[in-house]
């Protein structure tokens, strides 16, 4: 086999790998995904209790706002009222303790859907109830 046709079948050997890894984004739990744009209900069905939840507060929230009208004559619509709706929405922080083998993982939910997923450093044994969490 010719240097260049190695160089290709190495090319998309790898390309196929990456595509079957998860996204920087996501993670696992008990072999199934977690990825942004997850509900918090989702997230605890598949990985259980985090280690640790806190509400971290409020941030508000804008959505464009804004109604068509119509101009007699023409039949032509144009946006008008061009404004923002805003909302109050809740912040919360998940902490999942995988062990002192693994990376532990710190989710934040904006409104209880998933925006952020941080991977923390390695987890530790809890004292506590002899239970790790999720593996």
């Amino acid at each position: 086999m010719s240097e260049p046709s190695k160089k290709f079948l190495l090319a998309v050997f790898a390309a196929i790998i990456l595509s079957l890894a998860a996204p920087a984004h996501a993670f696992r739990c008990k072999n199934k995904l977690v990825t942004d744009g997850m509900h918090e209900d989702e997230v605890l069905a598949v990985c259980g209790e985090p280690a640790s939840r806190r509400d971290l507060g409020y941030t508000v929230r804008s959505y464009p706002y804004g109604w068509r009208s119509v101009s007699p004559g023409s039949g032509r619509s144009h946006w008008r009222g061009h404004t923002a709706l805003s909302e109050e929405i809740l912040v919360t922080e998940f902490v999942y303790n995988f062990g002192p083998r693994k990376l532990m993982r710190r989710l934040v939910f904006e409104g209880g859907i998933l925006t952020a997923i941080e991977t923390l450093g390695y987890g530790y044994i809890d004292q506590g109830d002899g239970d790790n969490g999720p593996r």
